[in-house]
């Protein structure tokens, strides 16, 4: 994805779209023209034009941990599951048996002769400590993997954990999707219906497994799935509220009434806010199975559908003027 600052100005009186709105997209967008937001100003972006992946933005993890969900998968940094090419990133998850550390490498416990194996490889990777904000707005254009098992998702975590372990200082899912194209299990949905829903949640309040989540669901219009192409998924981050949307249509709003955080109790005099007033950073990865994308749908997971890969074309973050 090629762009030149300053961003080009698109004419309301000539766009296709509304102003505040993204084009769905069927191909990456590498010669669509777009503009910042209004109110808005870039502040961190990736294009993913190099021949690899920009390591001064993102580190790839490397663990068979599971997510704490009982994923199926090992994150590793080879470029059979990382890769940059062809002006996008390529998240690849594959069948394979792989062995690797059994928590995250950051972790206050990590012992790297605490091995695991797991079928399945992929990639995940996160901009801790090189990309972190507090308030903001983050537009990914991705496309989708489909079928049973599949678990692409493209999220935030806390950076410092001002408040505690997860989930007190919050999570923030801008887009997720389990089992695409599969039988959907959505209420009343009819027999044969594809699942085509992404999901945009927060988790927050006490100490697992007592913790809550929050969000809603949205579904392309006339039939459409996120397989189909590339959509582009934004939050619009700000003091006290969260909104979401898909290629600008905007479809959740969470606010401060409506989350909290335990820590609380035991750090008096927190902001109103908390815990979603702190930094975070970006995290993209395809996660196999597990606790979810492994429960729903047609369950478990089809080892006929790998290897999968989620295509990311761009990655931009805006703060407010």
């Amino acid at each position: 994805m090629r762009f030149n600052l300053p961003l080009l100005a698109i004419s309301c009186t000539l766009a296709l779209v509304a102003c505040n709105q993204l084009p769905e997209l069927s191909t990456p967008s590498a010669n669509i023209a777009f503009a910042a937001p209004a109110g808005w100003q870039l502040v961190w972006h990736d294009e993913f034009e190099g021949k690899q992946l920009d390591r001064s933005k993102w580190t790839p993890e490397q663990n068979c941990w599971g997510g704490g969900n009982d994923e199926q998968q090992c994150y590793t940094d080879r470029p059979e599951n990382i890769m940059v090419k062809d002006g996008l990133l390529h998240l690849i998850a594959r069948a394979e048996n792989f062995s690797g550390p059994d928590i995250v490498e950051d972790a206050a416990s990590f012992d790297p002769k605490r091995q695991r194996t797991l079928p399945y490889t992929s990639g995940r990777i996160r901009s801790k400590g090189q990309g972190d904000w507090r308030y903001g707005r983050i537009d990914v254009s991705a496309k989708l993997p489909g079928g049973q098992g599949s678990w692409p998702a493209i999220w935030m975590l806390p950076t410092d954990n001002v408040y505690g372990a997860w989930p007190l200082s919050g999570e923030i899912d801008i887009m997720e999707a389990v089992n695409l194209g599969t039988q959907s299990d959505e209420k009343n949905a009819a027999m044969g219906e594809p699942e085509r829903r992404i999901h945009g949640t927060l988790h927050y309040g006490k100490r697992a497994p007592n913790n809550t989540y929050s969000g809603e669901s949205y579904k392309l219009p006339a039939g459409a799935s996120p397989t189909d192409g590339f959509n582009t998924y934004s939050i619009e981050w700000e003091e006290g509220e969260i909104r979401w949307y898909m290629n600008g249509v905007h479809y959740a709003t969470r606010t401060s009434a409506d989350w909290f955080t335990d820590a609380a109790q035991i750090m008096p005099g927190i902001g109103e806010h908390a815990p979603f007033d702190q930094r975070f950073h970006l995290l993209l990865n395809l996660a196999v199975g597990g606790n979810w994308a492994g429960n729903v749908n047609e369950k478990g997971i089809d080892a006929g559908i790998f290897p999968q890969r989620m295509q990311v074309d761009f990655v931009r973050v805006y703060q407010k003027r």
